[in-house]
């Protein structure tokens, strides 16, 4: 092949959607042996003749241009060499590139590679079985080279998304050695490290232990952010020195300002533990029963009336609800991620009367703490036939007798 041009587009009759081909060169003999190379081959073609660099990029550029694959020769008027081949490379990221160079240059197709080019052919050695050969390799080349580059993005995304959700979880604030605190947070989400479930613990300067878990409807990125404004929140509120229902009314307040939607509600539980560990008062918005460990045994708290979920009704109230607690004791709230699985095949639900009895056998079998925890959401799943596609949160809170 020596060295001519040709400019317009040509279709090569065949099967199939065509591949969309640019040919850089201004040779039109040269030009024309590639046409010829193809016409007769099984691949269904269109190629777009560029006779120059300049040409080229406003093909490329201005998206006259759809090539899958670029053709060019490294050696025209107004380019030549590997800068032309970078600047190729950067005006068609996603097309694979093939070089062509003269017999004396092969040693420039090798440093073209290097560059970033697919695969490279010495004029004189080109026939139409190695051109369309080397077509299809090229594509298939870039197609690995784009699944693998996606693949180091997706895990570099995936590991900064970790980091920042693992910033975004809260570090409970307790500063009393006989507290056990013991948590579990598993996002329906595949991949996620958050959901819209959400939960916290801090200890306030008069002694007192206060937790909450809570429930945003729905499930995504969305559901998840709202989670941590209104965790953050609550925090904030409860190291300010607000309790109890005016807490709940001024969270009220936040998720309706937060919101993207008025349907959007959020279920919580949020019990405060006097500083004499003797007894707790309890808050539920709409929010599951815990569980009350005890030196009897472990049980639901009593179903006592709760208020509305956050979100649903202006002005509600939410009734309090003391808990006695005794010797050593646990507290282990959830959200209904756990609860709502399904056993067996039919459309029976686990519920908080399964959960109790799940939790009494583990306690049988000796399991405390994260291990009771692990437990029972193994043990869930296993019920449920698998992976549980609601979020779930767990905050297991106990203290051993003096």
């Amino acid at each position: 092949m020596s060295t001519v041009s040709r400019a317009l587009p040509r279709a090569v009759s065949s099967k199939g959607q065509s591949l969309e081909l640019l040919l850089i060169e201004d040779d039109p003999g040269d030009a024309f042996l590639v046409e010829e190379f193809l016409a007769d081959s099984d691949l269904d073609v269109r190629i777009t003749v560029a006779r120059s660099l300049a040409e080229a990029r406003r093909l490329l550029t201005t998206g006259a241009s759809a090539a899958r694959c670029v053709l060019a020769d490294l050696s025209l008027p107004d380019g030549n060499g590997l800068d032309m081949l970078r600047e190729v490379l950067t005006m068609a990221p996603r097309a694979a590139v093939l070089v062509l160079t003269g017999l004396r240059d092969a040693h420039v197709g090798v440093s073209a590679v290097a560059a970033g080019a697919q695969d490279y052919l010495v004029k004189q050695e080109v026939d139409a079985p190695l051109l369309q050969r080397a077509i299809r390799y090229a594509i298939e080349r870039k197609r690995a080279d784009e699944s693998e580059r996606e693949l180091v993005e997706a895990r570099i995304l995936g590991r900064e998304n970790v980091r920042l959700e693992r910033g975004l979880l809260p570090v409970p604030l307790i500063d009393d050695d006989r507290l056990r605190h013991h948590t579990r947070y598993q996002p329906g989400r595949q991949r996620a490290l958050l959901g819209g479930d959400f939960y916290d613990t801090v200890q306030t300067p008069d002694g007192a232990v206060h937790l909450v878990i809570g429930d945003v409807s729905g499930h995504g990125a969305d559901e998840a952010s709202l989670g941590v404004r209104l965790r953050m929140a609550w925090r904030t509120l409860v190291l300010a020195g607000q309790t109890g229902e005016p807490l709940l009314c001024t969270l009220d307040r936040v998720l309706s300002v937060e919101r993207w939607s008025d349907e959007i509600f959020t279920t919580l539980c949020m019990i405060t533990i006097d500083p004499s560990r003797e007894w707790a008062r309890m808050y539920r918005a709409g929010h599951p029963r815990p569980l009350l460990f005890t030196e009897a045994g472990v049980d639901a708290l009593p179903d006592d009336p709760c208020g509305p979920a956050l979100g649903l009704v202006p002005g509600a109230e939410w009734p309090a609800t003391r808990i006695e607690l005794d010797g050593s004791w646990g507290l282990m709230l959830y959200t209904d991620g756990l609860i709502e699985g399904r056993v067996g095949e039919g459309s029976r639900r686990l519920d908080t009367e399964g959960l109790v009895d799940l939790t009494r056998q583990a306690g049988v079998r000796g399991e405390s703490g994260s291990r009771l925890i692990d437990s029972l959401v193994a043990e869930v799943e296993a019920l449920n036939g698998g992976v549980l596609a609601d979020d779930l949160a767990i905050l297991l809170l106990s203290r051993e007798s003096a």
